[in-house]
């Protein structure tokens, strides 16, 4: 039987959510404006339940993707899916930002640099292959400035997310006609995405507890760094 999923996205400056069964992607909802998850995310949950026709008892497990990306993004989905899987009484279901984006441009030859914006001119990247209709890592996931990025970047290179848009003419100062850019509307992750990658982790019995799935933030938070500082 087919695993009803409920995947939530909060790592970029949007948010995504989506309902699947099993392949089957039943409902999505995609959002990029201005307002923190805290202000849409339970009532949309809510009415994709409701469109879907289903209750939270029926969910059988619920992807969160755990990040790099947004502080405050990340620690409002983690929350809620935690949440959520506590009164399902249902496993959670970690996916990286950074293989959500490579996950949407399919059967591409070549690499995929997913870069999103981390602010301080830096950049938060990994770099895929697709391989068996999926994408493969091949650089672990940093953070990163994206002039030291493309120093190491010497082939032809497809790129994806909005720090491919902010870094846009410098990377093609870099690399020129070696540069290759995803249409637009793909430069933010979709739940839809990674429902697919929430599946795979599913049929890999790749599950976890509230207790056990934590962010992946990739560098401390301003407010661990301020800490760091008063005790030194």
């Amino acid at each position: 039987m087919s695993p009803i999923l409920l995947t939530i996205q909060t790592a970029a400056p949007s948010g995504s959510l989506a309902i699947s069964d099993g392949e089957r992607l039943l409902a999505e909802i995609n959002l990029d404006v201005r307002s923190t998850p805290t202000e849409w995310l339970l009532q949309s949950i809510e009415d994709l339940l409701a469109r879907a026709a289903l209750a939270k008892n029926d969910l059988d497990a619920i992807g969160v993707v755990r990040g790099p990306g947004s502080f405050t993004g990340l620690r409002v989905g983690l929350a809620t899916a935690k949440g959520l899987a506590l009164a399902a009484n249902c496993p959670l279901l970690g996916i990286s930002s950074l293989q959500c984006l490579a996950m949407q441009l399919p059967f591409t030859s070549l690499p995929v640099c997913v870069m999103l914006d981390a602010r301080k001119q830096e950049v938060y990247t990994a770099l895929f292959r697709w391989e068996s209709g999926y994408p493969h890592s091949v650089a672990e996931e940093r953070v990163i400035k994206p002039e030291k990025l493309l120093d190491d970047l010497t082939a032809e290179t497809l790129f994806v997310g909005n720090g491919a848009m902010v870094y846009r003419s410098l990377i093609v100062r870099q690399l020129a006609e070696r540069a290759h850019f995803a249409p637009a509307f793909l430069n933010l992750p979709r739940a839809g995405a990674a429902a697919a990658l929430a599946l795979r982790e599913w049929q890999s019995g790749r599950t976890f507890s509230a207790d056990e799935l934590m962010p992946m933030y990739l560098r401390p938070s301003e407010a661990e760094l301020n800490f760091a500082m008063k005790k030194k």
